[in-house]
């Protein structure tokens, strides 16, 4: 059994999640991921944010054995081949630690303020589908073109490439929509992270025969092991998830 712990990224300060990166690695964890958001999703929504993969690519050179990942990016924030050479990137800095956890998005405040079309949850979807594609063909072949209808890719290089071979690990984020599992089965492999399905503890649906057992990670929301460190009953958004 392995465990990790997904970190919120308002209401801290850089110092505390450093600070609480360090202390998981040097208690014995497997893994931590930070979320993707830009402002919390609250009536109120003013409140210090740090940023996904900015934190993450400094949260690569303050740990050392730790898997660092996302949990989970939004898709409709960046173009899937923006997030595909970050990814890259993030993954050679910390040396092939990378877990890249990828959602169709959801929080709609998020995309009212910035801008952001926030599509129906069928586009959003659908979208989602075609970043895998794109991701996996840009950490694999030495040019990729991909003709989709939401995504568009003409001879597009990606190097360097990620250390992982045959990639970074994709870890897919949902709410346990049939859609959702359907892409888990069809562009996760097995051995890699596979899918975070929220309140799986609560919904039989979250495990069907289609996806094999070592692409899902169970999630156990507000549930976290024992731990003496007092900051962990302190932050926000604090979750932890394990995978058999």
């Amino acid at each position: 059994m392995r465990f990790g712990l997904f970190t919120g990224t308002t209401g801290i300060s850089w110092a505390q999640l450093q600070s609480l990166w360090q202390h998981l690695e040097a208690t014995g964890w497997d893994a931590a991921c930070v979320t993707d958001h830009f402002m919390p999703n609250t009536r109120h929504p003013v409140d210090d944010t740090l940023e996904c993969w900015t934190a993450l690519s400094a949260l690569a050179l303050s740990t050392q054995r730790l898997r660092i990942g996302t949990l989970v990016v939004g898709n409709t924030y960046r173009h899937p081949a923006v997030v595909a050479k970050m990814a890259a990137t993030v993954d050679i800095i910390s040396g092939g630690r990378l877990i890249c956890g990828l959602g169709a998005a959801w929080q709609r405040n998020e995309h009212t303020a910035y801008g952001i079309p926030f599509y129906t949850v069928g586009e959003r979807l659908n979208r989602l589908e075609e970043a895998c594609q794109v991701l996996l063909g840009l950490w694999t072949q030495p040019q990729t073109t991909f003709n989709g209808k939401y995504y568009q890719l003409t001879d597009a290089p990606l190097f360097p490439k990620p250390l992982q071979q045959p990639h970074p690990e994709l870890l897919i984020g949902g709410g346990g929509e049939q859609r959702t599992l359907r892409i888990v089965a069809k562009y996760v492999t097995t051995g890699t992270s596979g899918v975070v399905l929220r309140l799986c503890a609560t919904k039989a649906r979250c495990s069907p025969s289609t996806v094999p057992p070592s692409a899902v990670i169970r999630l156990r929301l507000r549930t976290p092991p024992i731990c003496p460190w007092p900051l962990l009953r302190t932050l926000k958004s604090q979750s932890v998830w394990c995978v058999a």
